[in-house]
């Protein structure tokens, strides 16, 4: 069975963003675990409380096929946290592993240096965010570069499940 996991922040992750692929990779029989810095409660911008299932520091990534940066303004605690940039980077390092992130979760990737002469999107207020990385922002609803899926925000969230299935059945 593919596992996933998606990080989240601990308040104002962005609910579409997580419960849209969260289910759409349930119903595809991918096993999904989302994780924060907290254990417990955490809470989305439009109220919907999750319970998180593990710890960002205790990812470790060889234990997952995929894994995915939440959006939503929360997001933001990780744009310059080495570990969440290790994460990614380490993600990469791994053949046939998915590094994904939505709205705001792809200046994650670009701060952490994955993103270098790739094509990507993002919530479009942080283009400029992507740009200065050296990324070849598209603006596409969803976008894929090898092992990379970026997407949008909150409208791109089916198509962004959708695609990060479509590539782990591969």
């Amino acid at each position: 069975m593919k596992k996933v996991v998606m990080i989240i922040a601990k308040k104002d992750f962005r609910d579409e963003e997580l419960l849209e692929p969260k289910k759409i990779l349930e119903d595809n029989g991918i096993e999904v675990k989302v994780a924060s810095t907290v254990l417990g409660e955490a809470k989305g911008v439009l109220g919907a409380k999750v319970t998180t299932d593990l710890l960002v520091k205790d990812i470790r990534v060889s234990d997952f096929d995929a894994l995915v940066f939440v959006g939503g303004a929360g997001a933001e605690q990780y744009w310059d946290d080495p570990l969440a940039h290790k994460l990614a980077q380490d993600t990469l390092k791994e053949p046939n592993k998915i590094l994904a992130a939505i709205c705001i979760g792809p200046v994650i990737l670009a701060k952490a240096g994955v993103l270098k002469n790739k094509k990507a999107t993002v919530w479009p207020s942080e283009s400029g965010e992507l740009k200065s990385a050296g990324v070849n922002y598209t603006g596409s609803d969803v976008e894929k570069d090898g092992n990379i899926i970026t997407a949008t925000g909150p409208r791109a969230a089916k198509k962004f499940g959708e695609e990060i299935v479509r590539v782990l059945k591969k």
